[in-house]
């Protein structure tokens, strides 16, 4: 385990004289990402001090706000106006540095693409001690680093992002069931024109029902399409209350069988409701959000996550053998989720047009034997990984999958970033 000292400035002068006085840190936000990337080698910076609104165009739906703050406080504070996030990840509960740092993706990256394409500008603390205002027309080309760079380009500061207009705090769902694999990916192939789409997938279904699916497509309700209590004030919320799984959990709970009679079971529970429902945006966005703790259900050592993307024409042959191979193992989990993303943007950004596979395995030898299998499958069809999701990913296995790290490298090192922003994730894949 990684000791790091953790200091948490409340001015941005402070935060400048933080970086003068140690070698090297890292910025982190809420926590979130599953690996190591927002542990400093050897100082955090934790950013939750810097978690102020600054200003809100109520015409344009521009807002500036500094790097701490939450997404769900966004969401808290816009959605009653009739604004909403252009993209979000599977929670609420991460910072807008965190979300720029990992340009993360949502249900709609097929069409909206990531956290970038919401971006105006960011301003970004160099390792030279300099702010600098990063956009599409000025600095380009640290902006292009930064949304997607980990952390590792500089501390975001604060940040103008773009919100859409809303007609309701409602999603219009549609639940597909999907038999089998194919079925599932023809399904979202099909819904290219959804807002959002998204599936999860019963990842220890075997033979003709491998990889069957609930696909789930989402639009924003109008109120003429809501109940009439909901239509009487389409901006209202349901207020979701966090339910406490009981700690700690038992973890002999947590094996191939129950997780494989769950499975079952959820899947033929979303047969049962296949078709329109009307979902809050927390139900349908962040589901694990409404369950506290919920990590905590692998047991004391925790859960890694798997994530990968790979390319078009290799995903049908490539997410058959990762199914078969997660399968075959048993070591399947509650959490794994197929999504359809669109092209890729950034230079060193995780999406490309493909699919994308996330499973959650808890921690053990056999899980981490499967993920090295696992990784194996993804290099010879031309995927590659998540790093906010990565925990134990070889240095070697990342350079097989990305031809773009050694431009990443080079760029840290021509910018004097290499000493100065490093975290226990960049140390472990050299970058």
């Amino acid at each position: 385990m990684k000791e790091t000292t953790l200091l948490a400035p409340w001015s941005e002068h402070q935060l400048i004289d933080l970086l003068a006085s140690n070698p090297s840190v890292i910025a982190r936000g809420n926590g979130r990402a599953y690996g190591d990337s927002a542990i400093g080698a050897p100082t955090t910076v934790h950013m939750r001090h810097f978690n102020k609104m600054l200003a809100f165009d109520a015409n344009t739906g521009l807002l500036e706000a500094e790097s701490g703050v939450l997404l769900g406080d966004i969401i808290a504070a816009f959605l009653p106006r009739g604004w909403f996030p252009l993209v979000v990840p599977g929670t609420k509960f991460v910072t807008l540095g965190g979300a720029i740092a990992a340009d993360v993706h949502g249900k709609n990256h097929h069409r909206d693409g990531s956290f970038r394409n919401c971006l105006v500008w960011i301003d970004v603390l160099g390792a030279d001690g300099v702010v600098r205002r990063c956009s599409p027309e000025q600095n380009r080309e640290m902006f292009d680093w930064t949304a997607g760079g980990m952390g590792l380009t500089g501390i975001i500061l604060r940040a103008a992002i773009r919100l859409r207009r809303v007609p309701s705090a409602w999603i219009r769902q549609q639940t597909l069931p999907a038999v089998d694999l194919g079925d599932a990916m023809q399904a979202l192939e099909r819904s290219a024109d959804a807002s959002y789409s998204v599936a999860w997938i019963d990842c220890l279904a075997r033979g003709a029902q491998l990889g069957r699916s609930l696909v789930m497509l989402g639009e924003h309700a109008t109120p003429e399409e809501l109940p009439p209590q909901q239509a009487a004030q389409p901006l209202t919320a349901r207020r979701v209350r966090g339910r406490p799984l009981p700690q700690p959990f038992p973890s002999f709970l947590l094996n191939r069988y129950s997780v494989r009679a769950f499975n079952a079971a959820y899947y033929w529970a979303g047969q049962r409701r296949a078709g329109f429902q009307i979902a809050d945006c927390d139900s349908y966005f962040f589901p694990l959000d409404a369950l506290l703790g919920w990590n905590r259900i692998y047991g004391r050592k925790g859960f890694m996550q798997f994530q990968c993307v790979l390319p078009p024409d290799q995903a049908t042959n490539g997410l058959r053998a990762l199914l078969e191979e997660t399968s075959s193992a048993g070591q399947g989990s509650f959490l794994a989720v197929l999504k359809r993303l669109g092209p890729g943007a950034g230079p060193f950004s995780f999406p490309m047009e493909g699919y994308t596979l996330a499973l959650d395995f808890p921690v053990s030898r056999r899980s981490l034997a499967l993920m090295e299998r696992l990784d194996r499958i993804t290099l010879a069809h031309g995927g590659r990984f998540y790093l906010a999701k990565d925990s134990r990913m070889p240095a070697d296995v990342l350079r097989q999958s990305d031809s773009r790290v050694e431009a990443f490298k080079e760029m840290r090192q021509a910018g004097g970033l290499s000493g100065r922003f490093r975290s226990a994730q960049s140390q472990r894949l050299s970058l």
